[in-house]
Formats: structure tokens, sequence, C-alpha cells
């Protein structure tokens, strides 16, 4: 379709504003432009149209099945938005006075206090803006507390090879050395590879339990043992919080701070580049490093972030956490992992799951002797999804599984969903075996077909400029 630009005409307009009857107030010279904005000019009707071709070409959960792994694509109840819409949240400055805003103060209380209960941990921040400014948040909580300590000699962070990506990155970023561990083959972390880092130099350890291929690791309290006994602290990725939410708590793992992403567990919309919440929690003993917002407190406070964070999205998630209660949200968590147990049970006939055990929100799938049997590789396979109506899995993570398809089907979705997805993970696998050559060139309906990636990502064009 057409940008929106390609479609200007000169002239055309959809409003008419009527002759002005107050004296007209002029810019200083020196902030007027030389030249006009290079804005589209098009009718009402066109632009109405415009937006929802836009939208028909968009694939959302409200489209169908959605299952990104490792990301918790769920349904957002609209309950949540409309919270968030009332005028009492969205007509707020952030520096308001305190005594004029303390429904504000008391979402933000109330949140922290059920997030710390869901959590096991003692304190809340609400700054970071996002799951990968959460983790930073997190380990420079850890580094605060080993430099107050004076023990400077603590410099690496353990990070697991089936860690996500922002792990390692962030350790980085806080000053550490990365110290990479390999994964055992039931895919948690090997335990003696653990010891064998371990020792008076190491900080601490980041890890997603369940982890990035979908599995709780039976061994969490000795791991997170081990690094307490080197003098380490432990930190608790939570992008998978959604298959434990309620059933068990990181704090009582041996954790000793988290991060949640609000925007995924807790049913705020995400995507697009956000908003999001990547709330931090930690123990007592953390909690003077923890930042918190100065605003409607008059106080001065380490900050990470401006004001309270992303505030309407913390609306959404105790709207969420209030209207399921302490029976639902455990409930939702188990219904994650029967939906993706069952969804792995229905579909490992063709394709190969990497970790053939009982799994908790999501799922691997190794397509590599699929690719060596067919030349249909796990790309393939995803782009073919979408000429069946069906959103790409996230594909080749976590990197210790080659051709590797990782599902999350999240808790809303029908058993008849499921067995519709099945079938066609049953039609694919036929398919690469008869016309590998179809989906070698998938998808075939979709408004555009094989981007080059690489440039997509390397030199992405994100503006469009006037000829």
């Amino acid at each position: 379709m057409k940008l929106i630009f390609e479609k200007s005409v000169p002239g055309r307009r959809m409003t008419v504003l009527p002759v002005c009857d107050v004296p007209p107030a002029e810019l200083p010279r020196e902030l007027v432009r030389d030249t006009a904005p290079a804005l589209p000019e098009i009718s009402e009707t066109d632009l109405s149209r415009h937006y929802t071709a836009l939208c028909r070409h968009v694939h959302g959960v409200n489209c169908g099945f959605y299952p990104l792994g490792s990301c918790t694509m769920k349904y957002n109840p609209r309950i949540d938005e409309e919270m968030a819409s009332l005028p009492g949240f969205t007509n707020i400055h952030p520096l308001a006075p305190a005594h004029t805003v303390s429904g504000c103060r008391e979402v933000l209380d109330t949140a922290a206090q059920y997030l710390c209960r869901i959590a096991g941990m003692d304190g809340m921040t609400f700054q970071p803006a996002a799951g990968a400014h959460g983790e930073f948040t997190g380990v420079l909580l850890i580094k605060q507390y080993h430099d107050a300590r004076g023990d400077s000699k603590r410099t690496k962070i353990i990070v697991p090879d089936s860690a996500h990506g922002t792990n390692p990155a962030t350790a980085a970023m806080c000053g550490y050395q990365v110290v990479n561990i390999p994964s055992a083959p039931n895919g948690c972390v090997d335990l003696e590879a653990l010891r064998a880092v371990l020792g008076e130099d190491t900080a601490g350890l980041m890890l997603t339990n369940p982890n990035t291929v979908g599995i709780f690791d039976e061994n969490i309290l000795e791991i997170t043992r081990l690094v307490h006994e080197a003098g380490g602290l432990c930190y608790y990725d939570g992008a998978n919080l959604n298959a434990v939410m309620g059933v068990v708590r990181p704090g009582d793992m041996g954790f000793d701070c988290i991060h949640m992403n609000l925007h995924k567990t807790f049913a705020t919309p995400h995507g697009g580049g956000g908003p999001g919440a990547g709330a931090v929690g930690c123990k007592e003993f953390l909690m003077p490093y923890l930042p918190q917002s100065s605003l409607m407190t008059g106080s001065e406070c380490l900050q990470v972030r401006s004001f309270a964070g992303n505030f309407l999205v913390v609306v959404k998630a105790l709207t969420y956490i209030m209207t399921l209660g302490r029976e639902g949200i455990p409930e939702a968590a188990q219904n994650a992992v029967l939906n993706a147990n069952y969804l792995m049970h229905r579909i490992k006939g063709t394709f190969t799951p990497a970790f053939d055990r009982l799994c908790m929100h999501e799922f691997v799938l190794d397509l590599s002797e699929f690719k060596k049997e067919t030349g249909v590789s796990a790309l393939d396979v995803a782009k073919s999804l979408i000429d069946y109506g069906m959103h790409p899995p996230t594909m080749y993570f976590p990197l210790i599984v080659h051709e590797a398809l990782m599902l999350e089907p999240t808790e809303t979705e029908s058993r008849e969903t499921l067995d519709w997805a099945a079938e066609v993970f049953g039609k694919l696998y036929e398919l690469g075996h008869t016309d590998p050559e179809w989906m070698h060139h998938a998808p075939h309906n979709a408004q555009i077909g094989r981007p080059d990636e690489v440039q997509a990502a390397r030199r992405p064009v994100v503006r469009w400029q006037k000829a």
C-alpha cells in the first residue's frame, strides 16, 4: 500500500477553521521555520481509510493465535485500559503536590505490596521503563551492595548460555566481566560448571527460572545456595514469571532481587517499542540502594528514570492483579503451563521438542533433523505459518538449540485453538516433505514476502524522505 505521504494532494485538507476573531500572535522571527513542514495533505475520509488499512495488515492477539515464545503475548482485559483511562490518572502532572495525587500514590503503594508478595521480595520500585532497564537496575543493586562493603574484588557476573541476550549485555554495561557457563544435557544449569567458576571474584548470578527452553530448574535451591556461599548475590530475570506467579516465589528460591515485566506477565499491552515497566524488587538488605521516585514525596532519592516511571502501566497491572485475585493469579499460571504441555504433546508426533519433558509456559522445537530431511528451515516453517493466519513463534532462540522455534500459547487460548495450531504444524510437516519449494518462498499471502532482514535490522528505513 502507499504511504500517507504518497496519497497527499496539494491543497487538500480535512477541516476548515473559522476566521480568527482575536489578534494573531506572531512568533519571533528566529523561531519561525524557513520552509513549511512536509506534512501530508489529505481528506478525512482518506485518512480514516489509510489507518484502517494499516490496522488490517497487523496481526495481534485480537486477530488470531500469537504464540511468540518468551514474550507472553497474552490477552489484555479491556478493564485494564478503562482504569488507566480515568481522568484522575491521566490528567495529573508529575510535579503535582502530594496532597492532590494521593490516589496515585495509593496505586503505587498497593501495586508494590502485591508484587512483593507475588515475588517474595521486601521492596519495590517502578522507575525502570522496561525489562532490560529493570535488569540494569537490579544488577546495579548488586554492584552498590558490594561497593558499600568495600568488596571490590567481585568483578564477575555468571550468566548461563541459555540466558536472554540482555543478561550479558546488562552485566557488561554495569562494568562486570561476564562468565558464561554451559547448560547440562537436560537444558538446566550445569552444577559442576557453576562450581568451577564460583570464587571470591563472583559478584552474582543472573538466571531465568523457568529458563528459556521452558524448563523449571529442579536444582534452583542448590544453585542459589552455591552462589551465596561464594559471597555472590542472585538476580532473577522475571521474563518467564508468567509460568509460576502465585505458585512459587523467586524470593523463596533464594533470589535477592528481581525485575518483573509488567507489560508481559501482568497483562499490559506491549510491542512496537512500548510502553513497558520493568518493576524491580529486592530483599530488605538491598533496599537502601533501591531507586525510589521523589514523585509526590518531596524527598531526594536515587533515580534511574524521571518521576515514577510509566505510571499508567502500573495502573493496568494493578487492575489485572486485583481482578484475578489470590485464586486467579496462580490459576492463570497453571493454565499457561497446561496449554504449553498440551500443544507440545500434540505437535511432537511430527516436529521434535528440544527437551521432551514436562515444560512450563513455553517449549522449544528442534527442527535440525527436519531440515536435514527436507531442506526446510525453522525460518521457512515460521514464514509458512503466516499463510495459515498464525503469528510465527520466536525463531533461532535460545542459541543452544539449532533450528529452534519457541512457542508460548499463554493461558487464555482455548483447546480448539491449540488443536487447530497442532493441525497446522502437522500440515507443514507434510508439506516440507512433499513441496519444500512452496515453504522456501512463504509467505505467499502476506502484505510483503521476505524482506532482507539483515538490512532491515542494520539499515532500517524508519521515516519517509521527500524526493
